[in-house]
């Protein structure tokens, strides 16, 4: 019986997760006015072939057949890696938001774009730096929420405990802070989520908030900014420099909203979309940088000063109102 439930709050929480990644996936391409991709109905194609299936009609009725199965298709995808999540973490398989929503993001593009692989209608190695960021971007959204409605939905479990509120508004201002941080450079707001916490705290936060937890942050901080300036550091858009800046973003703000006794469902998803936005804007303002005065040196200067205050503004602990009242009298 729990194993049943938690297959049907996982099918939920796909169906959750899949609207997160069209809706990601829609404004990927509006702001780049790039067209919509054919591979899913061209993999529906290869697989008919393949296994001898003929879809019937003519050909404008098979074209437009096939081009509504191909979201089909990729929304049951969706669903069946919530259901195999939901099913898992039923079993007793409970995994933190750091970690199980980047991997559920991970099983959801190798659920869809491994078949584009294996049939060869696409090859992720002759990918582009603009198609990695098309694919890691929402499926990693899809994670993320699949991550978080399969939490909320046990916590509303009859025999579950106290839920935590939702984040606040400045919850969130600071989370896309934590994530425009993460964006520019990936170990900024894990940095300052260190440097911010202690032991005793919830979560991540509790984990790296002691002195180890603080240097070894402190020391990737200072590595990553030294390597930044190196010419044969790969570019952020590609997918090394871009998957790990979407998962520390969203990680790093879940984990101070929890840390803070908030939900940290749309505090990641906000620091998912700083993330995403910092690393495309950080790039472009590099480059007009790099034109205006001739050398990268200023604008990555002046990016790691942007950083490390973003990253402070967002890691920052949010003040008790019994704090506030004590340094108003």
């Amino acid at each position: 019986m729990k194993v049943t439930r938690g297959l049907l709050n996982g099918v939920t929480a796909g169906a959750a997760g899949t609207t997160a990644l069209n809706v990601v996936s829609g404004a990927d391409a509006v702001l780049r006015a790039r067209p919509a991709s054919r591979a899913p109905e061209q993999l529906v194609a290869a697989v008919a072939d393949r296994a001898g299936v003929a879809v019937p009609g003519g050909r404008s009725e098979r074209r437009n057949r096939l081009a509504a199965l191909g979201p089909l298709a990729g929304s049951a995808a969706g669903l069946a890696v919530g259901a195999v999540a939901g099913g898992l973490r039923a079993a007793g398989l409970r995994l933190p938001t750091a970690v199980g929503g980047p991997l559920l993001g991970a099983a959801a593009m190798l659920a869809t774009d491994g078949p584009l692989a294996l049939t060869r209608v696409s090859d992720p190695r002759t990918w582009s730096a603009a198609d990695w960021t098309a694919g890691v971007l929402p499926h990693l959204a899809y994670g993320i929420a699949t991550h978080a409605t399969l939490v909320r939905l046990e916590r509303g479990a009859p025999d579950a405990g106290p839920a935590a509120p939702p984040a606040r508004p400045s919850t969130l201002i600071r989370a896309v802070a934590l994530g425009a941080a993460t964006g520019s450079r990936s170990t900024a707001g894990t940095a300052a989520l260190a440097l911010t916490s202690r032991p005793g705290d919830a979560g991540l936060a509790g984990r790296i908030g002691g002195r180890a937890g603080t240097t070894l942050t402190g020391l990737m901080a200072a590595a990553e900014a030294v390597a930044d300036k190196q010419p044969a550091v790969p570019g952020r858009l590609g997918a090394p420099g871009l998957a790990p800046r979407l998962t520390l973003g969203s990680t790093s703000a879940a984990a101070m909203a929890r840390r803070d006794g908030e939900d940290p469902a749309l505090p990641a998803l906000a620091g998912l979309a700083g993330a995403a936005g910092a690393a495309v804007l950080g790039v472009r303002a590099r480059a007009a940088a790099a034109r205006r005065f001739g050398s990268d040196l200023p604008g990555a200067l002046a990016e790691d000063v942007l950083a490390a205050l973003l990253a402070w503004s967002g890691a920052r602990r949010r003040r008790s109102p019994d704090t506030a009242a004590g340094m108003a009298r």
